[in-house]
C-alpha cells in the first residue's frame, strides 16, 4: 500500500505537471489580498484530466475514511470543492450538499444546497486551503444548521501559521492529500526549482504579508 508520503508527493507532481501550481519567485503573482506571492494555485484543473482526477477522487476518499470514518454526508465549498466533493460523495456513496460563500439573494435565500438533517455527521471538501477564513465560514454555516463536523479534507494548502491558529479555534480538523512542504521537495527533485529558489519560496511562507516588498 502506497504511504501518504509518496500520495503526497504524487499529488505535488501531478499539480506542478498540469500547471495546476505554477511556482515564480523571480516574477510573483500578486493575490486578490495585495500579497505578492512566489506560487499560484488553482486546483480546479485537475478536474479537466481524468486519471488524476481519478487519483485525487481516491485518495479523498482513503484519507477521509482513515481518518474520520464515512460520514452521513459530504458538503462541498463554493466554488473549489463543489466538483471535488460531488466526485467523493459519489465514491462513497453518501448524500452531497454544498455551502455557498453567502445566502442567494432570492427564493430561499439558502448559504447551503441540498439536504442535510440536524445531527448528521459531514466531512468537508476543499480545494485549496490558505488562512482557511472561507473554509470555516462554511463550517459556521453547516453547525448552525445543526451539522456535526467530523473534518475537513483539502487537495492542497500553504499551511500558513494562521491557517492552523483558525482551525484549531474552530475544532476542526484538517486532513490535505499534499501541501507546500511536499511540492517544494517534488519541484526540487524534479529540477523545477533550485536551491536558490527554494530560499525564496520557504521564506514567503514565513512572512507571507511583506515578502517581496522592497
Amino acid at each position: 500500500m502506497q504511504s501518504n508520503r509518496d500520495s503526497a508527493l504524487k499529488v505535488a507532481e501531478f499539480l506542478l505537471q498540469i500547471k495546476a501550481v505554477k511556482l515564480q519567485p523571480e516574477s510573483p503573482f500578486t493575490w486578490a489580498s495585495g500579497w505578492k506571492s512566489p506560487i499560484y494555485c488553482d486546483n480546479r484543473k485537475t478536474l479537466s484530466h481524468p486519471g488524476i482526477r481519478t487519483y485525487i477522487r481516491q485518495e479523498f476518499t482513503r484519507h477521509i475514511v482513515e481518518n474520520f470514518g464515512k460520514p452521513d454526508v459530504i458538503a462541498g465549498v463554493a466554488t473549489g470543492g463543489i466538483a471535488q466533493g460531488a466526485l467523493v460523495a459519489e465514491e462513497l456513496g453518501v448524500p452531497f450538499i454544498y455551502v455557498r460563500s453567502s445566502s442567494k439573494g432570492h427564493g430561499l435565500q439558502n448559504k447551503i444546497e441540498g439536504q442535510l438533517e440536524s445531527g448528521q455527521s459531514v466531512v468537508v471538501i476543499e480545494d485549496l486551503v490558505s488562512t482557511g477564513k472561507s473554509s470555516l465560514d462554511a463550517v459556521d454555516a453547516l453547525r448552525e444548521a445543526g451539522a456535526e463536523i467530523k473534518g475537513m479534507a483539502a487537495i492542497f494548502t500553504y499551511g500558513f501559521e494562521q491557517a492552523k491558529v483558525n482551525f484549531k479555534e474552530k475544532n476542526v480538523q484538517l486532513i490535505t492529500l499534499t501541501d507546500y512542504n511536499f511540492l517544494l521537495d517534488q519541484a526540487l527533485k524534479s529540477e523545477y526549482i533550485t536551491e536558490k529558489d527554494l530560499e525564496s519560496l520557504k521564506s514567503w511562507r514565513t512572512s507571507p504579508n511583506t515578502w517581496g516588498q522592497s
